[in-house]
């Protein structure tokens, strides 16, 4: 299991688009092992704040940091090497692949302590480990486009867990998904938290959300 200090904090966080302001002072803090929701209605800023989080826009103000190291100047690929994963709402796996290759990708692209590439043999353990944890062996070689709405985001969340991350922002992960696959993507989000990552989860469907976090 992953260190229980490791903390995820941002404060004071504002962007503005023209006159409009879109986020304004929102603060968070998420621990290792921890499930928070980040609730409230479509168009709150609830999305903006995740993309100032992982880097995907810059904030207007506010600081963001990974166990006090300051992180809201640093480019994405520098905050996802310091434990930092986001799950869009958006599809987000390729589509010309298949299950294994999607994940396998994301694989390839780690280093070791090292600093180098990862040896296939550990790759391929880690891609087994994978298939078993988010219970998607059975898909090991169905394309893309054949899963449904709940096994797509399965395969979402085990690539993002292919870059061993501290903490994981998922972006409603209820959307689009049947009654069956919520359950699951609950369950999941158990998981994630029994192995110690910190999560964070952006949802206007209060009542899926708030059976899953620890704070809201």
């Amino acid at each position: 299991m992953l260190a229980t200090t490791s903390r995820l904090e941002a404060s004071g966080l504002q962007k503005s688009y023209g006159a409009r302001k879109v986020v304004k002072d929102v603060r968070l803090a998420v621990n290792s092992g921890e499930v928070v929701g980040l609730l409230g209605p479509n168009g709150a800023g609830k999305t903006t704040s995740f993309y100032m989080i992982v880097g995907l826009v810059r904030a207007d103000a506010g600081e963001i940091s990974i166990d006090g190291q300051r992180v809201e100047r640093l480019p994405i690929h520098k905050r996802s090497r310091l434990g930092l994963s986001y799950l869009p709402q958006e599809a987000s796996i390729f589509r010309k692949l298949t299950v294994e290759e999607n994940i396998r990708a994301v694989l390839e692209l780690q280093h070791g302590s090292d600093g180098r590439a990862l040896p296939k043999a550990t790759i391929d353990k880690l891609l087994n480990d994978l298939l078993n944890d988010l219970s998607i062996e059975k898909l090991r070689a169905s394309p893309a486009p054949a899963l449904s709405g709940g096994e797509r985001r399965r395969v979402e969340i085990a690539r993002a867990l292919a870059t061993q991350p501290r903490f994981i922002l998922l972006d409603e992960p209820f959307a689009g998904v049947d009654p069956i696959a919520v359950l699951e993507i609950q369950r999941i989000i158990g998981f994630l938290k029994a192995r110690g990552i910190g999560v964070l989860i952006t949802d206007h469907n209060v009542r899926e959300t708030l059976g899953i976090c620890d704070r809201a």
